[in-house]
């Protein structure tokens, strides 16, 4: 069986299907069709599918025509009809695996596409889960469904797993230019996956097993988070002492071993780093291993937003204001900056907290001219983002800058708003220094 993939892999012959076209699907997609081998995607967002379809993209950094030229040729096809998953030779699951209410692994977008996809494998297939999860997920839940369609896994179809490593509008690493870290169920399945992601990536690494890939992944995101919260508690602190955390970071910085700049912020963001640490939590508990580290890293995280809000309160008061009924411009919405991506942005626990102490809210954001329906802030669907003029001198209270986008003039900021709090220090990046009017947070 292997056999026969490789003489399709090398042949271009080889269809793929991706399951799951957002932020790291559809780049997937693009990976295969780009290399020349016809390509299915498939979701269940009919929107998604739609435009797909037409030919245009619905993810800022990913341009149409990347998308159109291969529509048009035939190469590329989106698809709500989970029945084609028979037509394919490999098939990537690249579903969410969000937290549950509290903080336990959500597979139920696992569960459910393998439910769909099930009924329709056929010998000779290689399947590979991507999405972030817990050591053993794809032997606990990926395996068995396999072999209760009476596949034997290894010979006649082969399961892999192969973490995710997007990140969204890095011009130096993305799609294909990362490695691609690959482990199988059996070696037969590691040749087969090797065969699948050498054939579009640039690199491939194997690993002896899927839980060390599994694993791989949350060290990764672990490892951020973790520094990102040490950074977030020692900001804190530093401003209790009147000293600038930023100079501090860029002065060790200098140090040219033995330290890496993280850098403070609002809190967590992104589909990854403040979610996937917690499957670890979780998976530890089964072996008796409290996490210590990741679960303090990731109460201070959350805790940011809070401590923004806080900033905000004390500013506002030197200026004898309250929050209630502040006139408040949020900027940035998304979770980085130069993205549309608002995936777990914290942005959006700015806003809620904002809005229940009465403030009145508004953002400015350019990459998301209105907000679009999310699983978790659908009270916010439908806002659109207000222009940047110098109106701000008479109708906003604070400004807060959540994220710093380039296309943003801080020079301008700074003469239009009366009070600005800055999560990023985005103002002395942009040369504004020793301003009374900025607060940083």
């Amino acid at each position: 069986m292997v056999d026969l993939l490789e003489a399709k892999f090398a042949s271009n012959e080889a269809v793929i299907g991706v399951v799951g076209l957002g932020y790291v699907g559809l780049p997937l997609v693009l990976a295969y069709s780009d290399k020349g081998f016809r390509t299915i995607g498939f979701d269940v967002d009919e929107f998604k599918v739609g435009a797909l379809s037409a030919g245009r993209s619905y993810i800022e950094h990913i341009p149409s025509a990347a998308i159109s030229k291969h529509v048009k040729t035939g190469i590329l096809e989106a698809t709500t009809d989970f029945s084609r998953v028979k037509e394919v030779d490999a098939l990537l699951i690249c579903v969410p695996t969000p937290l549950g209410e509290h903080f336990e692994p959500d597979l139920s977008y696992v569960i459910r596409t393998m439910e769909a996809i099930v009924p329709h494998l056929r010998p000779g297939q290689v399947l590979s889960l991507e999405s972030t999860t817990y050591p053993g997920t794809t032997a606990e839940e990926v395996v068995p469904r396999v072999e209760e369609r009476g596949f034997e896994v290894g010979k006649e179809l082969f399961v892999v797993y192969s973490p995710e490593r997007e990140d969204p509008g890095n011009p130096e690493f993305a799609g294909v230019n990362i490695p691609k870290v690959v482990g199988g169920t059996t070696e037969m399945c590691l040749n087969a996956g090797m065969l699948l992601y050498g054939a579009a990536f640039k690199a491939t690494v194997p690993v002896r097993s899927t839980q060390i890939a599994e694993f791989t992944k949350l060290l990764e995101n672990i490892y951020r988070a973790v520094n990102i919260g040490l950074v977030n508690e020692l900001k804190i602190a530093a401003d209790r002492m009147g000293i600038d955390i930023w100079e501090v970071i860029a002065a060790a910085s200098t140090k040219p071993f033995g330290f890496k700049a993280f850098y403070p912020g609002p809190g967590l963001g992104g589909h990854c780093i403040p979610i996937d640490p917690f499957y670890l939590t979780w998976k530890a508990r089964e072996y008796g291993v409290h996490t210590r580290f990741i679960e303090l890293a990731g109460e201070i995280n959350r805790q940011m937003p809070r401590y923004v809000v806080q900033k905000v309160m004390q500013a506002l008061n030197g200026q004898r204001k309250a929050v209630n009924g502040a006139q408040i411009l949020i900027l940035g919405l998304s979770y980085k900056e130069n993205v549309d991506d608002l995936r777990e942005s914290p942005t959006f626990a700015l806003m809620d907290e904002l809005k229940a102490m009465g403030a009145e809210v508004s953002y400015h954001d350019p990459h998301i001219p209105e907000i679009g329906p999310t699983r978790e802030h659908m009270n916010w669907c439908g806002l659109k983002s207000v222009p940047l003029t110098e109106s701000l001198k008479d109708a906003c209270d604070c400004v807060i800058i959540a994220t710093a986008h380039k296309e943003v003039d801080y020079g301008n900021l700074a003469n239009w708003a009366s009070l600005i709090v800055d999560t990023r220090n985005a103002m002395a990046k942009a040369g504004v220094i020793d301003n009374p009017k900025v607060v940083k947070a």
